[in-house]
């Protein structure tokens, strides 16, 4: 991989600024290694909870013009078995790893951060967000300043990792939400989670596409808004950003850059490009960065 894309997070030096963000590929020590080979330069494992989740019937993604929707449920192994697959990648690769987390209060969160300590993971991201789940945990937990500034401040407690608050979109202000997360003490934030929740019908069989009928809404479509609140947030904190929402190209990287991430996570990118797409948006963002003039991918700036 080209030096150009070397860059600094939170003490570690990445190979890419690409990352791969939670639940797309974060399953097995197998799925995270085929990312890493692929030229992800940090990788999110599934959010995972105290105990295990089944997750939401069978269909739980769909594609439409312009982007994807989809309802997982949060399914995932449980905190426990998530963290011993962290451990055989680590075996055979040592990309930084983030454990990635959800649960409803800060207790919760409190006793995943105390599994993480004791893991081979990198990083704590702080899942307050996911939009396909109302129906059992009700509205997201970073939609309320309060929720976050408690959740961050309690993990902070325990922590020996550095602390990633994964936000929502659907907020009234970002500002706010974001500076509730700093103020707590949070090292980084990871934005924007998927939009939502939204719904797609079926014409033909008069019904919704989805089995949980409504999901988070994700891919190109998402571009336009991730940037504008990446770039609101930017404005009012001092800690880094992992942007994320419609990347899936080198120049998508350099918008989200531009508009105040210092990394780029591809999701809904893998569907549309393959694994093999962050090798290819390696490449794209080389190929601008020698156009452009910029020695390495670092010198790209947020706009005022």
């Amino acid at each position: 991989m080209s030096k150009k894309l070397m860059i600094d997070f939170l003490g570690y030096t990445l190979a890419s600024p690409l990352v791969l963000p939670a639940g797309i590929m974060g399953i097995s020590s197998g799925s995270l290694a085929r990312a890493a080979n692929c030229g992800a330069g940090l990788l999110t494992t599934k959010s995972l909870s105290l105990k295990p989740r089944k997750g939401h019937n069978n269909p739980v993604t769909a594609c439409f013009e312009g982007g994807m929707i989809n309802a997982m449920g949060l399914c995932n192994p449980g905190i426990k078995e998530g963290l011993e697959e962290v451990r055989d990648f680590k075996k055979r690769i040592e990309s930084p790893v983030i454990a990635s987390v959800f649960g409803t209060s800060p207790e919760e969160f409190y006793e995943l951060a105390s599994y993480v300590n004791k893991s081979k993971a990198d990083f704590i991201e702080l899942n307050l967000s996911c939009p396909n789940v109302l129906d059992e945990f009700g509205v997201p937990l970073s939609a309320s300043k309060d929720s976050v500034y408690k959740i961050v401040k309690s993990v902070k407690s325990v922590s020996e990792r550095p602390v990633i608050a994964k936000l929502s979109p659907n907020v009234l202000s970002i500002k706010e939400i974001a500076m509730a997360a700093q103020n707590a003490g949070a090292d980084a934030l990871s934005m924007i989670n998927s939009l939502g929740p939204g719904m797609l019908i079926d014409i033909k069989l008069k019904r919704p596409v989805l089995a949980n009928k409504f999901g988070g809404v994700s891919g190109p479509c998402l571009k336009p808004v991730a940037q504008k609140l990446i770039y609101e947030a930017s404005s009012c904190v001092k800690i880094p950003i992992i942007g994320m929402g419609g990347v899936i190209s080198g120049k998508d990287v350099i918008e989200i850059k531009m508009a105040g991430a210092t990394l780029a996570g591809i999701g809904a990118g893998v569907f549309y490009r393959g694994i093999e797409i962050f090798k290819k948006v390696n490449r794209e963002i080389v190929k601008f960065l020698n156009e452009a003039g910029y020695e390495n991918i670092g010198e790209v700036k947020r706009i005022k």
